[in-house]
Order: C-alpha cells, then sequence, then structure tokens
C-alpha cells in the first residue's frame, strides 16, 4: 500500500486543504501522515514581533490537535529548518511520497521545487487556494500595467460578489469618497475582538518569553488560533464594527487602535479564514440591511481587490521585486523605528502601537509609515524588514508588494500609479495626532516645522521634474508654484538638517 506524507506549512492552515484532500482521496487516511514542523531557522531568521511568533506556533499546535482529532496521524516536529525536519520524517516513516501545496512566499516556493533532490522522493506540489487569483487569473499573462479598480471590478464580476446581473450593486463600483471621514470626538468605537489565551497559547507565551528574541511586547496576547476562534471575530467585526467601517476607515486617533477595522488579516493570511468567507459574510449583512453598502464595499474592495492585487502583482514582479528602488532611496531606517522614541507623536503613537500588539491599520501603514519613509529616502528593503519584523499579518508577499511598490513607489509606479505623499495637513486633517505633538503642522521651515512639512516640500523639489511627467502627480507638484527661490533653499537646508540627525 502505498503511504503519502502531507506537508502543511505554518502559514497554511486551511480547514478543507488540497493536499490532505488529494491524499486522503488516493489511498485514504488510514496511509497518510501529515507533517508539521517548527523551524528553529525561521524563527530566528529576523526579529519577528513576539505576539507573531505566538500566533503562528500556536495556531500550528491548535491545527495538529484539530487534525488528530479528525482522525490524521500527525508527526509535528521541532527542528533545524523546514529541510532537516522534512529530513527526518523521511528517514523515519519511509513514505512513498510527500504532496504539499505551493507556498505563498517566492523563497519558500523555490525551495519547494528542490524537495525532490533534497528528500529522494517523489514531490508533488499543488496549486495554492488560499488565494483567489490562484483560481482565476483576471489578466492572464499581461506584461501591462494593470490598476488595481479594473483588477478589482474584474474579481466582483468573476465571483459574483456585490452584483445585480451585470451591474454593481447601488449603481457604482466604488464608494470611496464616502470614506474620508476623521472619527468624531463624541464617537467611541467598540473595544477589539479579544481571545483568552488557552493552554497551548500560554506554553507558547512562556516560551517565546523565555528565548528572548524577536522584538514587541508578548503581555496582552489576545489574537484568535483556531478556525473557530477566528469566525467568532469574523463575526464580532460583522455585529459590531463593519457598518461604520466605511466611513472612518482611514481615521487615525490616539483613542482608539482599531477603530472600527475588522482585524481579521492576521488569520486569512494564516488560512484560519478564507476570502470569499469572509466577502460573503460581509455581503450578507448588506442583503439582511445590517451594515451599509459603502462600508460592506469597502470592507470586500479590500479582500478580493487590495489583497488578491497585491499577491497577483507579487507573482508577477518577483523577484525584480525585491530589487526596485525607482527613487534611489539609500538612507537607513532610523533607529526610532525600534523603539517608538521620537518627538512625532503620529509615529510616536503608531510604532509604539505596533509594538505593543503587532498591529496598525492600513492608513497609519500608508500614509505615517510610508510616506515618512519615502519622503526621507529610506532604503525599500529596510522599509520592508521593518514591516515584516512588526506586524502579524506581515508575509513577504504581501510585504514587498505593498510596501515597495504602493506604500514607497519604489517600483516604477507598475502597482500604484503615483506616490502617496502627504504633509501634516492630511494628517491633521485625519487624526488628532498633531494637537498632541510638538511640532507645528502648520510650519514648512523653523525648529518647530513639522518634519513631514518639512520633507514633503522637499521630496517635490528633489524630484519635480518626475513628478510633473505623472498627470496624477500634477496638482501636488503645482503647490511648488507658490514658493519663491529662497523659501526652496530654506526647506531643502532644513531637510538635509533633519535627515542628518536621523
Amino acid at each position: 500500500m502505498t503511504l503519502l506524507t502531507v506537508w502543511v506549512p505554518g502559514d497554511q492552515l486551511l480547514e478543507t486543504h488540497p493536499a490532505l484532500e488529494r491524499a486522503v482521496a488516493e489511498v485514504g487516511r488510514a496511509h497518510v501522515r501529515v507533517v508539521l514542523i517548527e523551524s528553529a531557522r525561521k524563527l530566528a531568521s529576523r526579529r519577528w514581533h513576539r505576539q507573531k511568533r505566538v500566533l503562528v506556533l500556536s495556531a500550528l499546535r491548535h491545527y495538529a490537535e484539530a487534525l488528530r482529532a479528525q482522525g490524521y496521524a500527525v508527526d509535528y516536529r521541532q527542528a533545524e529548518s523546514i529541510t532537516a525536519g522534512l529530513r527526518e520524517h523521511v528517514r523515519e516513516f519511509q513514505p512513498d511520497r510527500l504532496v504539499t501545496m505551493a507556498a505563498s512566499e517566492y523563497a519558500a516556493r523555490q525551495a519547494q521545487m528542490a524537495f525532490r533532490q533534497r528528500l529522494g522522493l517523489p514531490v508533488e506540489v499543488l496549486p495554492n487556494t488560499q488565494f483567489l487569483v490562484g483560481q482565476y487569473d483576471p489578466f492572464p499573462g499581461t506584461q501591462k500595467r494593470i490598476i488595481l479598480e479594473n483588477f478589482y471590478r474584474a474579481m466582483r464580476r468573476h465571483f459574483k460578489v456585490l452584483m445585480e446581473g451585470a451591474e454593481p450593486v447601488g449603481g457604482q463600483w466604488n464608494f470611496d469618497k464616502d470614506n474620508r471621514k476623521p472619527l468624531p470626538k463624541t464617537l467611541t468605537p467598540p473595544p477589539a475582538f479579544q481571545v483568552e489565551p488557552d493552554a497551548i497559547t500560554r506554553q507558547v507565551m512562556a516560551e517565546v518569553d523565555a528565548d528572548g528574541i524577536g522584538v514587541g511586547e508578548i503581555d496582552g496576547f489576545a489574537y484568535a488560533v483556531t478556525h473557530a476562534e477566528a469566525r467568532a471575530a469574523l463575526a464580532d467585526f460583522i455585529a459590531h464594527r463593519l457598518d461604520s467601517f466605511g466611513p472612518y476607515e482611514d481615521a487615525m486617533t490616539t483613542r482608539h487602535a482599531t477603530l472600527y477595522h475588522s482585524v481579521l488579516s492576521p488569520y486569512v493570511n494564516l488560512g484560519l479564514l478564507t476570502p470569499l468567507e469572509m466577502v460573503h459574510t460581509a455581503e450578507a449583512a448588506y442583503r439582511e440591511g445590517r451594515a451599509a453598502l459603502n462600508s460592506v464595499e469597502g470592507f470586500i474592495r479590500q479582500v478580493i481587490g487590495w489583497r488578491e492585487y497585491m499577491y497577483w502583482q507579487y507573482w508577477r514582479m518577483m523577484p525584480a521585486l525585491a530589487e526596485s528602488n525607482s527613487w534611489s532611496a539609500e538612507r537607513p531606517l532610523p533607529d526610532f523605528f525600534w523603539t517608538g522614541e521620537t518627538n512625532m507623536n503620529c509615529l510616536r503613537q503608531t510604532i509604539n502601537g505596533a509594538l505593543k500588539t503587532g498591529y496598525s491599520h492600513h492608513i497609519q501603514r500608508l500614509m505615517l509609515v510610508s510616506n515618512f519613509c519615502l519622503m526621507a529616502g529610506i532604503h525599500p528593503q529596510a522599509v520592508v524588514e521593518w514591516f515584516m519584523s512588526l506586524y502579524i499579518d506581515a508575509y513577504d508577499w504581501v510585504m514587498q508588494s505593498n510596501v515597495v511598490g504602493m506604500g514607497l513607489n519604489a517600483d516604477g509606479g507598475m502597482i500604484a500609479t503615483k506616490p502617496y505623499i502627504a504633509s501634516a495637513s492630511y494628517i491633521n486633517r485625519m487624526s488628532d495626532y498633531c494637537k498632541g505633538c510638538r511640532f507645528d503642522h502648520t510650519a514648512r521651515t523653523g525648529a518647530d516645522a513639522c518634519p513631514f512639512n518639512t520633507l514633503y516640500w522637499n521630496f517635490l523639489i528633489e524630484h519635480e521634474a518626475a513628478l510633473r511627467a505623472n498627470p496624477r502627480s500634477g496638482p501636488a507638484v503645482l503647490g511648488l508654484n507658490r514658493l519663491d527661490a529662497d523659501e526652496r533653499t530654506a526647506i531643502q537646508s532644513a531637510a538635509s538638517a533633519f535627515l542628518k540627525s536621523l
């Protein structure tokens, strides 16, 4: 009788896993063994946030227990590396073949291609089903620039999401113009969904705390680690936050860390939730009158628009994407990104929040962290390294495309058609950060000038020719017409002094 091993990587914790389905259909569950591996090399490969390490390890151990409860034979290993763990498994159990699902990350998938030679047995790598573009490619084989909006509409049509026949529900595809409100002082968002750590999670927390590796706080870990808990988190979002998500999805405040955001990205990126499960649940809330269309559409756009688009672009552009640096940024990342010790209140709030929980919402990541790093000329891979280390939902496929492409516009404009840069005026409009800051959000130069202002105008001056050549950057560059030669010189001098101080 043929004996099959199914290897499930730690970010593929799907309830319905194609490799398991294939193996069971072929030889029956009694002749299938699942191998799960904790890789010491992977855990030590960067300064992972301690809560990210707890999340991944606890979810993997819970997944092992769930498989055992379903009658699977599970070999759970702690090994020096994935390859070492698989070799140990093969020596001990002598399977006839290894079946697995294609990794979501470029380097991991390249390693999978070499497993047959390294392990000395046939290896079958099945297509990845964690992403919808693995099932449908809206623009197969194209080398043209595809903008997010066109990609999103194609995904909506194909998967029949928020559609009335051939037309979008509500008569328009995108309600983003309705979703740009700051959070009113009188409004207090509900608390974020939390899970009390069980015995397995507490054991992992103790291990992670004892080894002293990584960044960020471990106390207060309250993320879901099972499919049931992740579904409870989805239900909590639908019931308590989805209806107000849209209007305030771009808002930032010192009063609340998550506002009306779902905080579901850690779960879908691990496989504890699936994209269509999230989308269909949100659409049902709209159809049943429990959530406003602009909020539901905005959430769905994040899932089958933004998330899928980033994954699609990642595989379209790698490995060159990881080497992209179209703005020739070479400055190292300032130390305060690892400590949160900065006088810029917006960055202090965001970085310290990430150190505490491993989470910031998308506008903090894009319009504060990435905006600052783009204007300050921080090297793209230094920024990627920070995002990968700090955020609980971080994986190479999302951070290369989202940080290098969208956040830093370092890919030559293939992902985002313009650089997302903004001065303190935007931050003041969308947050309450400026009121608690020692810098003056209205000043461009001087000892009290907000660095976002100084860097914004300096970036426009330095890259004026390139920005004028991009029609989407035109309105911002036109502001330079109001600056005389003396003010330009003062801005550049102030920016130079600030950047040297970093």
